[in-house]
C-alpha cells in the first residue's frame, strides 16, 4: 500500500516526539518499516541537515542576524542508557553510565552539529570529534572557534 508523503512526516515527527521505538508505533498509522525506509532515505542523502540549514538560517536572519554565525557554545551532557544496542560507557564525573551527546549550537541556541559518543569519552575528545563534523558537515565562514573555556581548551 502506499502512504501519502505528509503521512509519513506525521509518523515521524510523532516517533521524535514519543520518543519511542520504531516497532512500537501505533497500528493506525504507516507501517513502521515503511516509514523507517523514508527516514533513513533522507538522513543518508542529507535531507534532514539541508532542512535544519535552512530552517537555521532563516530563523537568524528572522531575528536580525547574519544567516551564518560567528559564534558557538559547545557542551556535552552524559544520559543513563539501557542494554539496547550501541555504545555505552562511564562518566566518572557525572556517575552515568550511558552516552553522552556533544553539542555545537549558534549563540541564539540553534543546533550546528551534535555527536553521541560513549559516556566514558573525555569532553575534550567528544567535543574534537563534534569539531571534525562541524567541519565536514557546514560551511560557518564566519564561525570563529578561539574562545573555547575549560576542558575544551585542548582541542583548538
Amino acid at each position: 500500500m502506499e502512504y501519502p508523503m505528509r503521512e509519513i512526516i506525521n509518523t515521524m515527527i510523532y516517533f521524535a516526539r514519543a520518543g519511542c521505538l520504531w516497532r512500537m508505533l501505533p497500528h493506525d498509522l504507516p507501517p513502521w518499516q515503511t516509514v523507517y525506509y523514508h527516514f533513513r532515505k533522507r538522513q543518508k542523502d542529507g535531507t534532514w541537515e539541508r532542512l535544519n540549514t535552512t530552517l537555521r538560517e532563516q530563523v537568524r536572519q528572522k531575528e536580525g542576524r547574519e544567516a551564518t554565525p560567528s559564534a558557538a557554545i559547545i557542551d556535552s551532557q552524559s544520559t543513563k542508557t539501557t542494554s539496547i544496542r550501541g555504545e555505552r560507557g562511564y562518566d566518572a564525573g557525572k556517575k552515568v553510565k550511558g552516552r553522552k551527546r556533544h553539542a555545537i549550537v549558534d549563540s541564539i541556541g540553534l543546533l550546528l552539529i551534535v555527536v553521541v559518543t560513549a559516556a566514558s569519552l573525555q569532553d575534550r575528545d567528544g567535543a574534537k570529534l563534534a569539531l571534525q563534523k562541524l567541519q565536514e558537515k557546514l560551511t560557518l565562514p564566519r564561525l570563529n572557534l578561539s574562545g573555547l573555556t575549560g576542558g575544551y581548551r585542548e582541542t583548538g
